[in-house]
């Protein structure tokens, strides 16, 4: 009899298994091998470039200003309805944000989509996103600060190269267009060196988080992954956290006091790989130093205090970030960073 009861609950047990979706079973954060890097399209003049605001609402001036830039630059803008919508602070519903997403990369007639501003929201709608549908239909992905979300999470789950660099409402001085044309235009030649500007606003960048400076000495390379401080933190934790393990990791970030800066980089160092990074090269953390304050470290002091003793090559105010001057960085491709000459060099194409 208890041989009997054995078997009807084994039984019952495999019954209820075989009819629970395996993804319930799951581990979530159990990580898949990395597909392989999936090279987009190089843009040309031309080219019908998506705008979308997976974040926040951008305003109907700031949109036009974008679409001009974009023509200027030989593109064709296009967008549909759902980028005017205004739902909380979002530009529109989760499921229209990403609704939106994954029509630009089906549309046969969007050749490259650009993100129109960032704002928060981009890690709401991550596990809406049809990964699938994008992997068919490779396209470049641009944007940075929220967006950040969105270029490391697609590029774990498709393989697709992903670039942070501006959004449509920061895409307005020489040199963040011409970085961007370098790296996502041109498929014949590598790319330059990827220098930092020349300094000509004095008074800006007489502000100390304007700095540049060694934080380890080094050339090395890896697989460059990372983008603003806040939401790689806020991947820690889900399906998409970042592996470091031998990248160059890049960060930059807006308005965060230097406590703030210290526990996300501590929270980093603490998990199981940002010490295993290649190299980490640090952007301008615009309004992150705190107004004098004998209580308080400056911004400087943070850096230096969490990320030195890495013993990895490492330096801070590297031109990308919150700033009017801006990199474009192709998430997923293999480059060099040399601490001394302040460089990235990339190894090889970003688009096809």
């Amino acid at each position: 009899m208890k041989k009997r009861r054995q078997f009807f609950k084994t039984a019952l047990g495999a019954g209820i298994a075989t009819m629970v979706p395996a993804t319930i079973f799951a581990n979530p954060l159990e990580k898949q091998s990395p597909p392989t890097n999936l090279k987009p399209r190089a843009l040309k003049k031309g080219d019908t470039i998506g705008l979308i605001a997976p974040g926040y609402a951008i305003k109907p001036e700031v949109l036009v200003e974008a679409k001009a830039t974009l023509e200027k630059m030989g593109f064709k803008p296009f967008h549909t309805d759902r980028i005017h919508g205004n739902h909380g602070y979002f530009s529109n519903t989760d499921r229209e944000r990403v609704a939106d997403l994954n029509e630009m990369f089906a549309n046969k007639k969007v050749d490259g989509i650009l993100c129109a501003r960032g704002g928060y929201g981009c890690t709401r709608i991550m596990h809406l996103i049809d990964y699938e549908l994008i992997g068919k239909n490779p396209k470049a992905l641009i944007g940075f600060s929220d967006i950040t979300a969105l270029l490391n999470g697609i590029h774990q789950e498709t393989g697709l190269i992903t670039f942070h660099g501006p959004v449509g409402s920061t895409l307005n001085d020489p040199y963040s267009i011409e970085q961007l044309q370098n790296v996502v235009m041109k498929s014949e030649d590598l790319p330059p060196i990827i220098n930092n500007v020349k300094i000509s606003d004095l008074e800006e960048y007489s502000k100390p988080e304007y700095d540049r400076y060694c934080i380890h000495p080094g050339i090395v390379t890896g697989k460059l992954v990372g983008g603003s401080l806040t939401l790689v933190n806020a991947l820690i934790g889900t399906p998409h956290e970042i592996d470091f393990t031998d990248a160059i990791v890049f960060l930059e970030d807006i308005e965060e006091a230097p406590y703030r800066v210290d526990r996300m980089l501590t929270q980093l160092m603490q998990g199981k790989t940002f010490n295993k990074a290649a190299g980490i090269a640090l952007g301008v953390f615009k309004g992150c130093d705190s107004v004098p304050n004998p209580k308080s470290f400056t911004l400087r002091e943070v850096i230096l205090d969490r990320i030195k003793p890495l013993g990895i090559p490492a330096v801070y105010g590297m031109t990308f970030g919150h700033i009017e001057n801006n990199f474009t960085l192709p998430i997923g491709i293999n480059a060099k960073l040399d601490t001394g000459k302040m460089t990235l060099q990339l190894l090889e194409k970003a688009v096809r």
